[in-house]
């Protein structure tokens, strides 16, 4: 009974940094809607969140622009989160984010394609490409590392990611060196941004996303079991190879999709999911959660630095978060040893 006390007061502590969490989730999301070009009094933002038959250039400006803008970061956000912690526990690699195992580049270059040989030039269009490019690069990171009789170990994985990332990338820059129409389509998606992404994007890629944060939420246990080792992990009776699927299909379906609607977006899934085993410790069924909450707290909190720092424009927040997630990074591995991560 005193082993179980400590354990269940652990709980409620984490249960209560959710719960805080959420909180200032929803203090940023308010100020989303409220910060811009135009400022909008928070009072304001709820009386028109309340009363969605209000009229008037504010409520227009926070329907149209700001609340699909700040509703994409959210899941977005969220999506970002939770793929770089299960790519993280997957791979048991500290330094795994979707530019490691090719989601980056495997977007990138079904944009450019798109651009360059079928003359796509509407963000939409861009969205289903950078999905399929995503997906198509994962899944031939998986094939590739699942070849040979143990299956897609660890150091598979990372040593195919990088093997595709540098194939894909190459491809990409040699099409856009040759081609300077589709060197000025792509840099505006390459940069990694909120601003211009409407309800089309927010409708087109949330079903997805809904779909990857629940898998995501539910292979908690089994990141758990595999921190372990493959061989304690079968000992306990988890089908690893399984389970190992299981986490990537959530893994495509996330970092694909985020990918694919805001462009690439530097650090917020390596840095995020250190900082939530900075606060719940290894398990997993933690990590995962507060993954959730602190990735749309980073990307929101950025998009909000990038919209006031430089008026009249602004910032993409691709930019913001890199400027803030270097430091942090560099901060928490002195804090703790990578090793032990």
């Amino acid at each position: 009974m005193s082993q179980a006390l400590p354990h269940l007061s652990r709980s409620r502590y984490l249960a209560a940094g959710i719960v805080l969490l959420a909180l200032l989730l929803l203090a940023i999301a308010l100020l989303s809607l409220a910060v811009g070009a135009r400022a909008i009094p928070l009072g304001e933002v709820i009386d028109t969140l309340l009363n969605p038959e209000a009229t008037g250039t504010n409520a227009t400006i926070m329907r149209d622009l700001r609340l699909p803008r700040t509703l994409l970061g959210l899941v977005v956000g969220a999506a970002l989160g939770l793929s770089g912690a299960i790519m993280q526990g997957v791979t048991r690699n500290p330094l795994a984010d979707p530019g490691l195992l090719g989601i980056h580049a495997g977007a990138a270059l079904f944009v450019v394609l798109g651009i360059a040989l079928l003359g796509l030039a509407s963000l939409t269009a861009y969205v289903w490409l950078g999905f399929l490019g995503a997906a198509m690069a994962t899944i031939i990171v998986y094939a590739v590392a699942s070849l040979g009789r143990e299956g897609a170990t660890p150091v598979k994985l990372a040593l195919a990611g990088a093997a595709v990332t540098a194939a894909f990338s190459s491809v990409t820059s040699g099409i856009l060196l040759t081609n300077a129409v589709t060197l000025d389509a792509f840099r505006f998606w390459q940069v990694g941004s909120l601003a211009g992404r409407g309800n089309d994007i927010l409708f087109g890629v949330t079903p997805f996303l809904a779909l990857g944060i629940v898998l995501a939420l539910i292979t908690g246990r089994l990141l758990d079991a595999m921190a372990l080792g493959d061989d304690i992990a079968r000992g306990h009776g988890q089908r690893v190879m399984l389970s190992r699927a299981l986490a990537a299909v959530a893994w495509i379906i996330l970092s694909g999709g985020a990918t694919a609607a805001l462009g690439p977006i530097a650090f917020v899934g390596l840095i995020v999911p250190h900082a939530a085993r900075a606060i719940t410790g290894p398990s997993y069924r933690w990590i995962l959660p507060y993954s959730a909450l602190l990735a749309p707290i980073l990307l929101l909190g950025a998009d909000i630095v990038g919209r006031v720092v430089a008026p009249p424009g602004e910032l993409q927040v691709g930019i913001v978060t890199a400027a803030i997630g270097a430091p942090l990074f560099v901060l928490l591995v002195r804090r703790r040893r990578l090793a032990e991560l």
